[in-house]
């Protein structure tokens, strides 16, 4: 696979290459190497005991399911998995970390070599394949929380201390902040879909570092700036204002100093969202600081191939297969296809499931991205707890089709549907909404054109839209009048009078 070209934005002077380090707790019943909880919202410091807290004499013991969902991961990340793999002890000193070290994995991760498919509907970038370094497992360590009132004090929380953690690790590929947010939240689906994770980034189920710098063409040479990985990010919207500005920022030192990467260590500096500014926080630490060695109290991991194959068969239906199949099988817009594959999968059978019922594919995704979405958003609510079958949500699409009801009435149809939970024949019934018969509108053209002589006229002289005005006056004494077929018979009529 090869590197994406370095194309830089025509307003920028410079190319910006991203790389995204992504942690994602998984959603196992217990931490990784002990049965403590790893429910969010518990007290402070009530979900620990002595293994998490590293106290002399306690053993580890790995999680299974943490293994089985990290397998499952890398394979729905194109990646290779590997069949011997080990735990580390990544070495650093820090108030929450209370054994002195991390148990992670270093030179021999879970899974390898993946890639992610990410495209925009916008077109702000063409579409590209985002490859994957690494994804290993490793255990979270505890919380500092830092007091604004006093003397700012700061206290530990060791809850989440041994949590489960995935890090996904992307190549420097990415070359903006819009194509860093399409990955993650490309990266972000197929996560939820596989229900590896439930990805809430408030409550610290995946969290995201970057890490960024420039390529500068300077004369007859391309320079970089020095790498800068930005931490603190608390949502995607705020990774793409960090990496945007951290580039400005980068470019103005750049312009000031002249440092190039080499003159200048790699930094670590966090994100400020009150201010919009990175700040800087400590120069960044290199593989070899951390002192890596094989964890003494765990035996190396042994993945069997029934295990991948077995993992393999239980994907199910993922993101990009499913928006093939709704523009490919079902004639949807990449950006309808987008849409619907972006709630979720429950979204996509509620959506086929219309689909096949009604027998209009296009139909059913014009109400499931309109009015199905804005009723949902409204309510802050699921499609599972939508009041609206499926079946009866086509039933409204070929009524208003077969002009059973009139189109210009379906969204008020939709809403009474849903608001009262009633079938459409009900909603039909409590609207007073009746199907005219076909001689009954035609006589009631027919009427209204020998009471409107002057309109006739237009409409021989060629200005059709004359009979708008005779709409008016059909609903009002007929509301169930279909206004596009009531223009249709005056048209024919007029035709007809010669």
């Amino acid at each position: 696979m090869s590197t994406p070209a370095e194309k830089p934005n025509a307003d920028k002077p410079y190319t910006t290459v991203i790389g995204l380090e992504v942690h994602v707790q998984l959603a196992t019943q217990s931490k990784l190497f002990c049965g403590c909880s790893i429910a969010y919202g518990a007290p402070p410091n009530t979900q620990t005991c002595p293994v998490c807290i590293g106290m002399p004499g306690s053993l580890p013991v790995m999680n299974r399911e943490a293994v089985r969902l990290s397998i499952r991961t890398g394979l729905a990340l194109n990646c290779r998995i590997d069949r011997h793999t080990k735990w580390d002890r990544k070495q650093y000193f820090y108030p929450d970390l209370p054994k002195g070290y991390q148990i992670s994995q270093y030179d021999h991760p879970i899974a390898s070599e993946g890639c992610v498919a990410i495209a925009d509907p916008k077109d702000r970038f063409p579409e590209k394949q985002v490859r994957l370094i690494r994804a290993h497992l490793e255990e979270d360590a505890g919380k500092s929380v830092h007091s604004d009132l006093g003397g700012g004090d700061s206290v530990i929380d060791l809850n989440r201390t041994g949590t489960p953690l995935l890090e996904i690790v992307s190549e420097p590929d990415l070359r903006s902040a819009a194509e860093a947010r399409a990955y993650l939240s490309e990266l972000k689906l197929i996560l939820t879909y596989l229900g590896v994770s439930d990805c809430n980034m408030q409550e610290g189920s995946l969290r995201v570092d970057a890490n960024v710098n420039l390529h500068i063409d300077s004369g007859d040479k391309k320079i970089a700036t020095p790498i800068v990985e930005i931490k603190n990010m608390n949502s995607f919207r705020a990774v793409e204002h960090a990496i945007e500005y951290e580039a400005d920022r980068q470019h103005r030192v750049w312009q000031e100093t002249g440092a190039v990467l080499g003159q200048m260590p790699k930094q670590t500096r966090g994100w400020n969202d009150a201010t919009g500014k990175t700040v800087a926080q400590r120069e960044k630490e290199e593989s070899s600081d951390y002192r890596y060695f094989p964890d003494p109290d765990l035996p190396p991991l042994e993945i069997s191939d029934e295990q991948i194959a077995t993992e393999r068969e239980n994907l199910g239906r993922l993101p990009g297969a499913l928006r093939e199949e709704l523009a490919g099988d079902h004639g949807l817009s990449a950006y309808d296809a987008d849409v619907i594959v972006n709630q979720g999968v429950a979204m996509v059978d509620y959506y086929l499931a219309v689909a096949a019922a009604s027998g209009d594919s296009k139909a059913a995704a014009n109400w499931v991205t309109q009015d199905v979405l804005r009723v949902l958003k409204a309510r802050e609510a699921t499609i599972d707890e939508l009041k609206l079958p499926a079946e009866q949500l086509a039933e409204l699409i070929k009524a208003l089709a077969a002009g059973e009801a009139p189109k210009p009435r379906g969204r008020e149809l939709f809403d009474l549907m849903v608001e009262q939970d009633v079938p459409l024949a009900e909603a039909m019934r409590r609207l007073g909404i009746e199907k005219v018969d076909e001689s009954a509108l035609e006589n009631l053209a027919q009427e209204l054109l020998d009471a409107n002589p002057r309109i006739v006229a237009d409409v021989q002289a060629g200005k059709q839209q004359a009979v708008g005005a005779l709409i008016g006056q059909a609903k009002k004494k007929n509301p169930n009048v279909d206004p596009n077929r009531f223009r249709q018979l005056c048209l024919e009529l007029v035709a007809k009078q010669g």
